[in-house]
């Protein structure tokens, strides 16, 4: 008897790296070997020297083949076995492991568009639909588009083991979100990736297509974002860390080096308008949904829990923005720790 391991990688485009995926059979009882692939095709590598190595580093259920097919989430590495230039796994890696014994765990909140063709689904052809007000958290017709797909998605994340924790519509027609975590870097940002692969396979079987551009529609439409929402041991017991935890991401250049690195296309989604501050302002407030990184009141009042970083486009690297948050934060309240 064999099986099917269906191997996940994150290519080379730019400015925002795509998923790839192809199946490997293998014999019952087989560990998940390393596997080659040509990166020439993936914008990862020169014809001339193309081979590039797939590592195995996380597994689940294939929910969509289902008996004992997997899904397999790899890195990608030079054959020498060194991580490739486009694996921004290994550095996150690295990070995660010199700040453990802080306890770093993050939730993030993944919205989307459904696009039939160029435009969201439930936006009616030469026009637009009624403003923004009746679709977040919609119920009906007219007020919610693609909820058959977003269904099947869920499930499929649960029967794949994946940490979601909720879906909800969002404020554009088309526009959706689901929740993982909190869970600890690596592991967020894995079942981030393979969540994320689910949900473009199952837009496929309905022909639309599940897009994660920062802003989708132009005009007076809310763009797409990855809210991110961390803590650390010392943030969940007191309120310090947390205060901690938001002066260092204002710190000098911090703003602009976590904003360039937090998806492409932010200028156009972090105006000032739609629940979002300036791209190139930072500020944080407690239930301000307006400020780069919001205190949810909740926390303010029980002086202890989390922060939210809104700033993160929906097509941010998860790797990326939970390797940055953790050093940043976990850096400055190490210093804070030895005072």
């Amino acid at each position: 008897m064999s099986f099917k391991a269906e191997y996940l990688w994150i290519d080379g485009t730019r400015p925002t790296a795509k998923l790839r995926s192809k199946t490997k059979i293998l014999a019952d009882g087989a560990e998940l070997p390393l596997w080659g692939f040509d990166g020439s095709s993936t914008q990862q590598a020169e014809g001339n020297s193309s081979d590039l190595v797939l590592k195995p580093v996380f597994s689940c259920p294939d929910p969509i083949r289902g008996g004992d097919d997997l899904l397999v989430l790899c890195e990608v590495l030079n054959t020498d076995l060194t991580p490739h230039a486009t694996n921004t796994r290994a550095p996150l890696r690295a990070v995660a492991e010199r700040f453990a014994n802080q306890e770093p765990i993050f939730g993030i909140e993944q919205e989307y568009t459904f696009l039939k063709g160029s435009r969201p689904l439930g936006f009616p052809e030469g026009g637009y639909p009624a403003p923004q007000g009746d679709y977040y958290c919609g119920v009906g017709t007219g007020a919610v588009f693609g909820r058959e797909i977003v269904e099947r998605h869920l499930d499929r994340c649960l029967a794949a083991g994946l940490g979601v924790c909720g879906v909800n519509a969002e404020v554009m027609p088309g526009q959706w979100e689901f929740q993982i975590g909190a869970l600890p870097p690596l592991e967020v940002a894995d079942h981030l990736w393979v969540a994320r692969w689910l949900l473009h396979r199952t837009a496929e079987e309905y022909e639309v297509t599940a897009s994660l551009d920062p802003k989708p529609a132009p005009g007076d439409w809310n763009g797409a974002g990855a809210h991110t929402n961390f803590s650390t041991r010392a943030m969940r017991e007191g309120y310090d860390p947390i205060i901690t935890a938001c002066d260092a991401l204002g710190d000098g250049d911090k703003p602009l080096e976590h904003v360039r690195n937090y998806g492409s296309g932010i200028e156009t989604r972090l105006t000032g308008a739609h629940e979002t501050a300036p791209w190139d302002a930072y500020t944080y407030g407690t239930s301000d949904r307006g400020a780069s990184v919001r205190i949810p009141w909740q926390v303010a009042a029980d002086k202890k829990g989390y922060i939210e970083d809104r700033r993160p486009n929906a097509n941010v690297d998860p790797y990326v923005v939970t390797r940055l948050i953790v050093d940043t934060c976990c850096t400055a309240l190490e210093k804070a720790d030895q005072v």
